[in-house]
């Protein structure tokens, strides 16, 4: 290759960064958690070029399908314009919406996503606790929607049909509900149940559920996948960056 073709192939891949830098990132939280939960997380996307709509979304309240339709939806379309790719970051329960999202709204069209710890198989805490009023009150009737049974709403939404990397954690000491689960685990989504049929690249980091999104390693992994289209795999561990839940 000569100088000329590797300064124009340097140049391409230059403006190819600049373009996803320039693209919006919606940011879908957990449930029962809030859009702050996904604040450090905006921060360094913005630092890193791109544009953010954190979206809070009451997700007690409702099931999955009213969740996305009536209330993120609509904010979208408030935040983004829908005629160009949107990419996504989503922590838990966000990635059953997006994934929702993407099976009834063709007119969004999907960019890059990123799941954090997202139950696409259920979980097997809402197996074993779903008829204990405590989980009802707390989680509401979305909860009650993602067991890992076949019938479930994750189980229900198909193969991932867009770019999407998974980051799953497999650090479970913060979480009182570890002995519920089968296998390694975040505390409340098993390895095995975080990946989904289709997933370009998935990657296993020593973080638990409720603080993965505030933990550096996630965030710089998110931000790789979200510029290249997959993780870095020199990671090093360390806990000691997981944030306080917000």
């Amino acid at each position: 290759m000569n100088r000329k073709s590797v300064l124009a192939v340097l140049l391409g891949m230059a403006m190819m960064s600049q373009a996803l830098a320039g693209t919006t990132v919606v940011l879908l939280h957990g449930l029962a958690r809030s859009s702050g939960s996904m604040s450090k997380m905006e921060a360094a996307l913005k630092s890193a070029g791109f544009s953010t709509c954190n979206i809070g979304y009451p997700s007690t309240k409702y099931p999955v399908d009213k969740l996305a339709a009536q209330f993120v939806v609509p904010e979208i379309r408030k935040c983004v314009k829908v005629d160009t790719p949107i990419s996504f970051v989503t922590h838990s329960m966000g990635g059953i919406i997006a994934r929702q999202i993407r099976r009834t709204e063709p007119g969004i069209q999907f960019g890059r996503v990123v799941m954090l710890g997202p139950p696409n198989h259920g979980s097997e805490l809402v197996d074993n606790m779903r008829g204990w009023s405590l989980f009802q009150w707390v989680n509401g009737p979305a909860g009650q929607q993602l067991g890992t049974e076949a019938a479930s709403f994750p189980n229900g939404l198909g193969p991932a049909t867009f770019d999407v990397g998974i980051i799953a954690g497999n650090k479970p000491f913060l979480e009182p509900f570890k002995g519920y689960i089968t296998g390694q685990s975040d505390g409340k989504v098993s390895l095995e149940s975080a990946k989904l049929e289709g997933m370009k690249d998935y990657l296993v980091l020593p973080v638990t559920h409720s603080l993965m999104m505030r933990n550096q390693q996630v965030i710089e992994q998110t931000i790789s996948f979200l510029n290249s289209g997959h993780f870095t795999r020199a990671v090093v561990p360390n806990n000691s960056l997981q944030g306080r839940r917000p």
